[in-house]
């Protein structure tokens, strides 16, 4: 099941939310060059572009739908379909934004130096990661796999989510290669219409895809069913049905 942007945006206004709250701790005097890892449909960017107007942005995406969307979203941006472990270009850039996509990838310890040493003097690198592997949205994606016929198929996928560190490990990594490091943590509650059901297609663009990426069809739909049912009993729906989904997200801002 590979990256879809129409999924994805399904909820846009919810998860522009961070992206927001990210930019607006950057006081980075005269950008003119960023960069947008793991740039998604174009949102992010979008949002990259409105704080530093005049700026040159490019955008990297792993997706080629992603690409392509966001391509034609933004037109005068650049954007290549690039992998951010094995991102070549040298730079160097202002702002370094990564929201909701360092996550997906492997070996923080390698990474976040080699990240850093793309920056200008002064330059910044902002991340954004969901912190919720310990939410029931998540565990119950983990139980929900080893608990089915297709448990063979997902049992590797289950184990082998990437990892996530603490806080303190970020903020101790990023503070040997860089002069102010900020880290913070916020949850987020999202009112999402539609009870149960709107969890499900929420995570669909996003958490489940490693899960349901290896289904057949029919697997596929017996596996989102049983997942919704379990969701429906973690998630209760308020009056008029509407979900209360808490996401918590961590941040941090390294400047040179």
């Amino acid at each position: 099941m590979s990256w879809s942007s129409e999924q994805y945006t399904k909820f846009e206004a919810e998860r522009n939310r961070p992206i927001n709250d990210l930019l607006a701790q950057l006081s980075n005097p005269g950008v003119r060059t960023a960069a947008d890892l793991g740039c998604g449909p174009g949102n992010s960017t979008e949002l990259l572009q409105a704080r530093f107007p005049n700026s040159a942005i490019v955008g990297i995406d792993s997706s080629v739908n992603m690409i392509e969307a966001a391509r034609k979203r933004l037109p005068g941006i650049r954007f290549d379909v690039d992998d951010i472990a094995t991102w070549q270009d040298p730079g160097p850039f202002d702002v370094i934004l990564a929201n909701a996509s360092l996550h997906w990838v492997p070996n923080h310890a390698s990474l976040l130096p080699a990240l850093v040493g793309k920056l200008a003097p002064n330059g910044s690198l902002a991340v954004q990661m969901p912190d919720n592997l310990e939410e029931p949205a998540h565990r119950l994606m983990r139980e929900t796999a080893l608990d089915g016929p297709w448990s063979h198929k997902l049992a590797q996928v289950a184990a082998g989510l990437p990892s996530r560190h603490q806080p303190e490990w970020y903020y101790s990594e990023l503070r040997g290669i860089a002069q102010i490091v900020d880290v913070w943590r916020t949850t987020y509650y999202h009112a999402l219409k539609g009870g149960a059901n709107a969890v499900v297609e929420w995570f669909k663009g996003s958490g489940l895809r490693p899960f349901l990426e290896p289904l057949d069809e029919h697997e596929r739909t017996a596996f989102l069913k049983k997942y919704e049912a379990a969701i429906s009993l973690a998630y209760p729906a308020l009056a008029g049905g509407t979900v209360l989904l808490p996401f918590p997200r961590l941040f941090f801002v390294a400047t040179l």
